[in-house]
């Protein structure tokens, strides 16, 4: 059900569920339990805690037991992520863009504001917008949102069963031996709240091929082909032939990295990504501008504010 509150500045509103048992308690009270550091005596004044039904809640309003109370949060202040996010294609129904390395897809955790979804959401005013698909924020290139509420099914059941070719660029170093193109399946494992996901022994259920395009002083330039989409899966399978992608900051080894820190991104992009529109039949190749900046074949890439294809470092 849609939320009774508009998206302000590209941002839906919060919920929280009234608990069993708070018949008898005001909304206020229960809100001051829940979140101590809100002044939800100025919010409630000011009209902006609402019911699920959209009901201005006041002072005295009573809790409704498992039922939600909805409000805008302002979020803390974010490090802004000083790279364009260029949109590629939009109709109708579709809006595709060309993501930086460093941004979002979507709000979590400490990255609310500076996301692929609350920039567009705000800056082309459709606040319906949702992705189809998601990209690791630090993963770069073509990320697909979905216009309208009455089509967000289809686009991302299209996704989720596999239906869309995927085509991607990394850079690493080179070893003696290797074979390619070589195909890596593997098992994927990701423990809720751990950063990392782990290969283990078992039934495999990823899998990728990846191909040398080319190298060039130790360095190479690798198309990887996915078949399946697991948590860091290109990341995993470039690790297990000895290649990991340069700019990594969770393997071989995690590192946190500085909020500030731009430099070094991951080299790795997502570059093509072809499907049949499962609206109209027609069928989709949108392609990233973006050059990795560590990849040995590509040309030199002089970076500037007017470059927005330079993600190693702000332009």
């Amino acid at each position: 059900m849609p939320a009774p509150l508009p998206v302000r500045d590209g941002l839906g509103p919060d919920r929280l569920r009234m608990p069993a048992g708070s018949a008898g308690l005001t909304v206020a009270r229960f809100l001051e339990g829940a979140a101590p550091d809100e002044d939800w005596d100025r919010r409630i004044a000011a009209g902006d805690v609402v019911d699920e039904h959209g009901r201005v809640v006041g002072p005295g309003t009573t809790c409704m037991p498992t039922r939600f109370v909805y409000f805008y949060r302002e979020p803390p202040p974010e490090v802004p992520v000083p790279f364009a996010l260029d949109v590629l294609h939009r109709d109708d129904r579709l809006v595709v863009v060309d993501k930086p390395h460093f941004l979002a897809t979507i709000p979590r955790g400490r990255h609310v504001r500076e996301t692929a979804l609350v920039r567009l959401r705000r800056d082309l005013d459709l606040p319906e917008l949702i992705p189809a698909h998601r990209l690791d924020r630090m993963t770069a290139g073509v990320l697909v949102f979905v216009i309208r509420r009455a089509d967000r099914r289809a686009y991302q059941e299209l996704f989720a069963t596999g239906a869309v070719a995927n085509e991607y660029r990394a850079v690493a170093g080179t070893r003696a031996g290797l074979e390619f193109p070589a195909r890596v399946r593997t098992r994927i494992d990701k423990e809720h709240g751990v950063m990392t996901a782990t290969q283990r022994d078992g039934e495999p259920n990823s899998d990728t091929t990846i191909d040398l395009i080319g190298a060039r002083a130790g360095l190479g330039s690798y198309r990887l082909v996915p078949r399946t989409g697991r948590t860091h899966q290109l990341r995993l399978h470039m690790l297990s032939l000895g290649l990991p992608i340069l700019g990594d900051d969770f393997y071989p080894q995690f590192r946190s990295r500085d909020p500030h820190d731009f430099a070094e991104p991951l080299q790795l992009l997502a570059r093509r990504l072809t499907f049949t529109d499962p609206v109209t039949g027609e069928p989709h190749a949108f392609v990233s501008r973006r050059t990795l900046a560590r990849d040995p074949l590509a040309e030199p890439v002089r970076c500037g504010r007017a470059t927005p294809a330079c993600d190693n470092g702000p332009s």
